[in-house]
């Protein structure tokens, strides 16, 4: 009897050893709030994962004309009002939810074989709010907040590492701005879904959706 597809899907489970002794989980052991739930996995996946980024995630968002773009962002922040990430607010992400202000993270953990789903409505965070990140990161990057035309065309790299020495220079001795057109955004969700790789593709998915006047979320079971 074959049970695995190929010799790859074979050596994946021989070198993912504790995907065979995972038991399936119900609704009833989930969290009522999907934001204590992705605290869980999160701290999960913190502890596990050395020399990765656990809150590295995909961003979805679309353009005026409705066509999907995706790219790899860092969460800095989450709280029960939502996800936090930082950018170029004249870059393409930015002027896409400039346009359309809503979007979708996606979270996976390659060596945990778990991901997670959050859509929502996505609005810039305060000034204030952006101002103290960008204090907080290494000077190096602050520059390059400054020297980054960000998603803009390049002639060379050189042209950008001249940006840089000029930027160096100009704030040399001094404490680095935050850039007018840099801020961060906060995803307020209205769905997660939380998946769990299991054997013979019978995973476990589980959906939250908002919606109650009472600030309850409503928890399905969705087939794999």
């Amino acid at each position: 009897m074959k049970i695995f597809s190929t010799k790859r899907e074979l050596l994946f489970f021989l070198t993912h050893p504790a995907i065979w002794f995972r038991k399936s989980r119900s609704i009833e052991q989930l969290n009522s709030s999907p934001f204590v739930e992705f605290q869980q996995w999160f701290d999960h996946a913190h502890r596990r994962l050395w020399g990765e980024f656990p809150n590295w995630c995909c961003l979805s968002t679309v353009d005026g004309e409705g066509s999907p773009d995706a790219r790899i962002v860092l969460l800095k922040s989450f709280d029960d009002d939502g996800f936090v990430f930082y950018t170029n607010l004249e870059s393409e992400k930015g002027n896409q939810l400039a346009e359309q202000p809503r979007g979708a993270m996606t979270f996976f953990w390659e060596k945990l074989q778990r991901q997670v789903r959050i859509r929502g409505m996505i609005a810039s965070v305060s000034d204030e709010e952006s101002d103290a990140y960008f204090a907080t990161r290494p000077r190096p990057s602050q520059i390059g907040a400054w020297a980054s035309l960000q998603s803009t065309e390049l002639e060379t790299r050189e042209e950008l590492e001249q940006r840089y020495r000029e930027f160096s220079q100009k704030f040399r001795g001094k404490k680095v701005p935050r850039p007018p057109y840099w801020g961060g955004f906060r995803l307020s969700p209205s769905q997660f879904e939380f998946w769990e790789l299991r054997r013979s593709r019978l995973h476990d998915r589980f959906r939250y959706d908002s919606g109650s006047s009472s600030g309850e979320w409503k928890i399905t079971q969705r087939y794999p």
